[in-house]
């Protein structure tokens, strides 16, 4: 397996750890108020280092107030720009100029950005699933080799 294949599955990844997320919140709720706002953020930072590759103006802020219909959309959305962004070679080795949060400026090669973002985004998760314990709920199951064993991550 190339970097490349390697990136999308992890995108595949990705998709599917949210997908997981956001269902356990459609059947019991988010386990506190924190973890719908940790699920935004996920989508939007991932909406935010893609715009920054495509070198365009995020959609959304970096932590948005949205709700768990909205999460759905943006999630949804934001997994089909990696899909497209990737099936179409992604550039790697590519350069990106940006600026943090904090207004400092940055360059980071597109691997290493893809490679933040699906780490990011399973930290966050991982958040998700430390509040949902501790409130007494299951939280999803997300871990990346059971994605794989299961046959639900390509």
């Amino acid at each position: 397996m190339d970097l490349l294949e390697h990136l999308r599955q992890l995108a595949s990844f990705d998709e599917w750890a949210n997908r997981e997320v956001l269902a356990s919140f459609r059947k019991d709720g988010p386990a506190t108020a924190s973890s719908l706002s940790l699920m935004a953020h996920i989508v939007a930072a991932e909406h935010l280092w893609l715009a920054r590759i495509e070198r365009r103006e995020s959609p959304l802020p970096v932590w948005p107030e949205l709700s768990l219909a909205k999460c759905e959309e943006q999630a949804t959305a934001i997994a089909n720009l990696w899909r497209k962004f990737l099936s179409a070679g992604a550039p790697l080795d590519q350069l990106v100029a940006y600026q943090n949060s904090k207004g400092e400026a940055y360059q980071s090669l597109v691997r290493d950005i893809l490679t933040h973002v699906f780490i990011h985004s399973a930290y966050h998760r991982g958040q998700i699933a430390a509040d949902t314990r501790q409130a007494g709920h299951t939280p999803a199951y997300t871990d990346f080799i059971h994605g794989v064993r299961q046959g639900l991550v390509e």
